[in-house]
Parts: C-alpha cells; structure tokens; sequence
C-alpha cells in the first residue's frame, strides 16, 4: 500500500492508491464547510520585538442581532484604504496584510474584533501612536461603540534581569498580574486598568526559543482574556441596573404573601397585585435571560483561555487565575445569584398567585352556592306565588263567567221556571270546575 501525504498551507490529504473507492460517496453539504470551521480562525505568528493593537467593537443594544454586512461594510472600508482584499461574502473572519502592518478581523455573536500586528516595537512602551492605524474619520463611522481596546508589546527576553522594573514604570503594582506562561516560554504582564489613551496594557517577554505560533497564540490569549472579560462584566452592569427594582418587588412580594396567612377581605385585589408582580418578574427574566446565559458562556471561556497558559508564579506577584479569582469571579457570582434570586422570586409569585387563586376561586364557589340556595328559595316562593295567583284567577274568572252563563241562561230559567238562585247554584259549581281545568290544561302545556 502506497502513502501518501501531501502539505498545503491549510491543512493535509492522504490517498491511497489501493483501498474501496469512496468518490461515489455523496458529502453532506456542509461537511467542508464544518471541517474548515475548526481552521478557521489559526494564530497569528509574531516575531519578537513586535507589537500590537487590539479593538473590539460592539452594538450597544441586541448586539446578537445586528446586520453584520455592517460590520463587514465596515471592514471594507479598512481594506480599500489599503488596497487589500475583501473577505468573502457572509465570512466572519479575515488576515491579511493592510501596508506595513497585519489585520486580523473577527466576527463573533455580539462583537466585532480588529487585532493589528506590526514588527518592532515603540521607542515609547505603550505608544499611543500605535491605534494610529485605525484612521480616526474610519473609527467614528464604525457600526457600534468601542467594547475594549488594548496595546501588546512583545519583547525579547533571555533571563529575567530587568523585567520588574519595567512592570514597575509601566503598570499600577496594586493590580498588576505576572506569571510564566507555556513551560516558561514567556512572561506576561498587565493590571487591567484603562491608560490615559483609553487602552489597557499587556506586555509579553519572549523567551529566544519560543517559535512565532507560541507567541502568536499567547498575545491571541491575552486578547480573549480581556475581551470575554469585559462582556463577562456586563451582566454586572445589567444586575445592578435590576438591583434596587428587585428589592422593592420582593418587599410588595414578602408583604403580599403576608397578608395571605391571615383573612383577606380583597383577595381578588391582591390576586391582581400578584398578578402585575409575577408579569414583571417575567419580563425581566425575559429581558436578561439572554445577557445571563452570554455571561456564564464568556465567564466559562476566561477560565478556560487562563487556563491554558499554564501559569507559573513569577517574582511573587499575583497570577491572572488568582487576579480573576479576587476581581473578577466575586462579580460573577453576583450575577449567578441575582439571577437565581429573580428566578426564584418569579417562582414565589407564580406559586403565591396559584394559592391566592385557589382561595378566590373557593370563595367563589361558595358565593355562588348561596346564590343557588337563594335562588331556589326565591322559585319555591315564585311557584307558590304562582299558584295562589292561579287560584285567584280562577275566581276571578269563574265570578264573570258565571254572571254570563246567568245572563245567557236567565231566559230559559224564567219559562221553566226556575229561579235566578237555583239556577246559580246549578251553574256556579260547572262554571268553577271548567275554569278550574282550563287553567291546568293551559299550564301543563307551557310547562
């Protein structure tokens, strides 16, 4: 069996001369398509002394949603200033070269990210002058406002002899983060704070047998690790926007089940209350159920990006893991628990609302068995009312019929013989009983 194995810029073939054929094989469609998605974003390679400026742009509001042919636009418009190539129609992701320098452009689900690489490094660390590369009149038509933005210096560092007192000059030391990362390949560096050009600040010192992928994939590292960092913080943000609304909502809340335990004379009206309460714990579930989820997806992927480094301490001072842990995980277990407090409090709502529901619907039932009761006293006295006003027809009928048969039969009595009164004694009994049966007859067929 003959190999063999055939090298290309973004990945490998095998063939094999002998073997079932399988070209007759129908692909799924999107088989290339998913393959090359694991290949798709590949780390830069740098060389050290280099450095780096790093810009993530972002939608304020339903970011998720945005039209990302703006972005895109966006992107374009970088590129024609420079004469380079566009990316494909729908990419999310391009690198090139834009002059001197190299872009690399990355569309994620609520951000848009621009990381420039250019030899060298700055006579000045941390050089302002290095953004420059980001045309101001371009910045200001961009689809959305700056999340983030960082400069990355990369120097060449044999030992460690010099490196504390340049994280000294260039950092503030009560935040400052350190450590030896990837068995020592590197020394990384930088105290999350925002400079006076609005930008944080991470410096990476070389070892000489560190190859350019392993430092192209710690300064991508860094990035991500700020990145997933400061969307990580807007579920912070939105938590205390929810804070002081909340708290009053569970007060109403703690009142209202309160009330519950004892007699409540208005508990259709405090049904309503439960009602309104529950509707706005929902909608805010629903308003933040999307920025919970993207903070536990963002904080999972800082620890895993930290993770990774394989950080070592350096000098004594504080690891990103252990910066994190005391800045950064306390913020996030706010968020956990805002968000399994709001949960909870719509529970409380939904099952105080079933209870308050139960009982007015109790109470109801009982209502309406009186009302029943009620009614069937008032057809009892209906019926009796009825009958009595059926026997008062009947006499009232029977005195006006019996004066007409008198009338209508007088003559005939006077040539018989026979006198008004036994002739009304005679008539009054037959006139009463045809009365009588005609008003039954009459009423059983309505009934």
């Amino acid at each position: 069996m003959n190999f063999v194995y055939i090298v290309g810029n973004l990945g490998y073939s095998q063939g094999y001369q002998d073997g079932p054929d399988m070209t007759q094989i129908e692909d799924h469609p999107l088989r290339y398509k998913l393959a090359n998605e694991l290949h798709a974003r590949p780390f830069p390679p740098l060389e050290a002394p280099s450095r780096a400026a790093y810009l993530a742009i972002k939608r304020p509001d339903d970011a998720a949603k945005r039209d990302r042919d703006l972005d895109r636009a966006h992107l374009t418009e970088l590129l024609d200033r420079f004469g380079a190539t566009h990316p494909q129609p729908g990419a999310t992701h391009w690198y090139g070269q834009i002059g001197k320098h190299w872009l690399k452009w990355e569309s994620h689900t609520e951000f848009v990210t621009y990381t420039v690489f250019e030899s060298g490094t700055a006579e000045r660390p941390f050089d302002a002058v290095t953004f420059d590369v980001f045309p101001k009149d371009w910045l200001s038509k961009a689809p959305g406002v700056r999340m983030t933005s960082a400069l990355i210096r990369v120097e060449q560092q044999n030992g460690d002899t010099g490196i504390g007192e340049k994280l000294a000059d260039w950092f503030v030391s009560e935040s400052l983060a350190a450590s030896r990362v990837i068995d020592d390949a590197a020394v990384i560096a930088g105290d999350f704070r925002i400079d006076p050009a609005g930008h944080m600040r991470f410096v990476v010192f070389a070892r000489p047998d560190a190859g350019p992928r392993r430092i192209g994939r710690v300064v991508q590292r860094l990035c991500e690790i700020e990145t997933y960092k400061t969307m990580s913080m807007l579920g912070l943000a939105r938590v205390r926007d929810m804070g002081k609304r909340m708290g009053e909502i569970d007060e109403e809340l703690t009142r209202l089940m309160g009330d519950m335990s004892g007699k409540v004379t208005k508990a259709e009206e405090t049904l309503d209350s439960l009602l309104q309460i529950s509707g706005e714990l929902e909608n805010m579930l629903t308003r933040s159920s999307f920025r919970f989820g993207a903070t536990r997806a963002y904080e999972a992927l800082v620890s895993q990006r930290t993770a990774i480094l394989r950080e070592q301490r350096f000098e004594g001072r504080q690891t990103f893991h252990e910066f994190m842990m005391r800045r950064f995980d306390p913020a996030m277990r706010t968020v956990h628990a805002t968000e399994s407090r709001l949960n909870a409090m719509s529970d409380r709502a939904m099952r105080a609302g079933n209870l308050l529901r139960t009982r007015v619907d109790v109470e109801r039932s009982a209502e309406n068995q009186l009302l029943l009761e009620s009614m069937d006293k008032r057809s009892d006295l209906q019926l009796r009312l009825q009958r009595t006003v059926e026997g008062l027809s009947v006499v009232a009928i029977s005195y006006y019929a019996v004066n007409l048969a008198i009338y209508i039969l007088g003559p005939v009595g006077e040539e018989t013989g026979v006198s008004n009164i036994v002739l009304t004694a005679v008539v009054t009994p037959l006139v009463i009983l045809g009365v009588w049966g005609l008003i039954r007859r009459i009423r059983k067929d309505v009934s």
